[in-house]
């Protein structure tokens, strides 16, 4: 079967607005073990629309087709469509009704512009928008099926749910289950070196690996026709033995991100963390709180970017930071020894390096933080040499912070 999803509107086409509705879609067919075979953004061109819904006509099973329906000038979707399919468009009373309906419940008069949403295609089944003015519609031509959605997504998820999903679930062809595995601590070729043996070779198991500094991510997606414990049990078949190749640098496999696991960890452990950061400017602290319920575990952090400030902030000794600079491994160590004394918590993290695109020299290039980490066991610190931009560089920095705490955290809960 083969599955296309055409979104329009010329405003996808610019750098303010994402097709997120595309996903959702995705999303919910491959719940249904339905792949999507294409997806396309066209703007809102007749000649270019009228040619993408032609081309999809004649070799896709299901075409579903968003925006476009607005009442506007450039909202071209319903009449395009129409012509790609050689019907009418045929006006329906009960649908301006309930479009009037509406703005008077909003006790405005519906303009003039909206009765363009009241024509249906010929053939069509129309779907009532709860949640807007322009109906969806449904039809059969040939071999396709065509659905017209609305563009806004608080219109078009419940109208999909409501109207074309039970439609759908007709089509299942089995049970699709996903399950993604969160890695920190390798490169991509890293990852890839320790796994390349366990590429499934059946469609029905399928592996992907997408990398963004900082961290791996391994897409798992399992097919099976029988049911779901079948899809589960083969999809998990394959995590356990990347698990066993990987080991501890995978550090969620539920999608959790690594500023949650250690949130979770903390918490169960009924330990506390305080924050010290120069480079990162707040960056590692803001990840922490950002996790619900981290007000439980996280005491403070301070942002001392100047020497001044991790003086009289942290105790660092000012003939420290002469001797061997702020950024350094001696700094890094007084700061995370610091923080932690002061705020008088289980753990002090911190953070100092140069993320750039100035300030680095020979000797301390741009990308070089020093991360450290104290507790009841002693101090940790490690050096790094982050690769990208100023933002990549700070967040490589705390997710290095964060991932030294994990494993300290689960080694803990290990040996308890």
């Amino acid at each position: 079967m083969k599955i296309e999803i055409l979104a329009v509107g010329s405003e996808l086409l610019t750098p303010f607005f994402l097709d997120t509705n595309s996903l959702y879609l995705t999303q919910r067919l491959n719940d249904l073990g339905l792949d999507v075979s294409k997806k396309i953004v066209v703007g809102d061109d007749r000649d270019n629309l009228l040619n993408c819904i032609q081309a999809a006509l004649a070799e896709a099973d299901l075409l579903l087709i968003m925006g476009g329906l607005g009442p506007t000038g450039d909202d071209i979707t319903r009449d395009v469509c129409a012509e790609a399919l050689g019907k009418k468009l045929v006006f329906r009373e009960d649908i301006l009704q309930k479009i009037e309906e509406r703005f008077k419940r909003r006790g405005r008069d519906m303009p003039l512009s909206n009765t363009k949403q009241a024509y249906i295609i010929e053939g069509a089944e129309a779907f009532e928008n709860k949640n807007g003015t322009a109906p969806g519609q449904w039809l059969v031509q040939g071999q396709t099926r065509v659905v017209l959605l609305p563009g806004p997504p608080r219109e078009l998820k419940p109208m999909f749910e409501a109207g074309i999903w039970p439609k759908l679930q007709e089509w299942q062809k089995g049970t699709m289950v996903r399950k993604t595995l969160k890695i920190t601590g390798l490169t991509e070729s890293e990852v890839e070196g320790c796994i390349s043996g366990l590429y499934p070779a059946s469609r029905d198991l399928r592996l992907t690996i997408l990398a963004s500094p900082g961290q791996i991510e391994i897409h798992l997606t399992s097919f099976a026709t029988e049911d779901w414990g079948v899809a589960e049990l083969k999809i998990e078949s394959l995590a356990l033995e990347i698990g066993r190749q990987l080991e501890d640098h995978i550090f969620s496999s539920s999608g959790e991100e690594l500023e949650a696991v250690v949130g979770r960890l903390l918490g169960e452990q009924k330990r506390t963390l305080a924050t010290a950061e120069s480079c990162t400017g707040g960056l590692l602290a803001a990840r922490i709180t950002n996790v619900p319920g981290s007000s439980e575990y996280f005491l403070e952090g301070f942002i001392t970017y100047s020497n001044r400030a991790k003086n009289l902030r942290l105790d660092v000794p000012l003939e420290l930071i002469t001797s061997h600079g702020a950024v350094s491994y001696e700094a890094a160590r007084a700061m995370a020894e610091g923080v932690r004394a002061k705020a008088e918590a289980d753990f002090g993290l911190a953070v100092t390096g140069i993320a750039g695109p100035t300030g680095g020299t020979p000797e301390k290039p741009v990308g070089l933080v020093y991360t450290a980490l104290a507790w009841d066991g002693g101090v940790d610190v490690e050096k790094n040499l982050f690769l990208g931009q100023r933002e990549q560089v700070k967040f490589q920095s705390s997710q290095k912070a964060l991932d030294m705490l994990r494993r300290v955290l689960q080694k803990t809960e290990r040996m308890s």
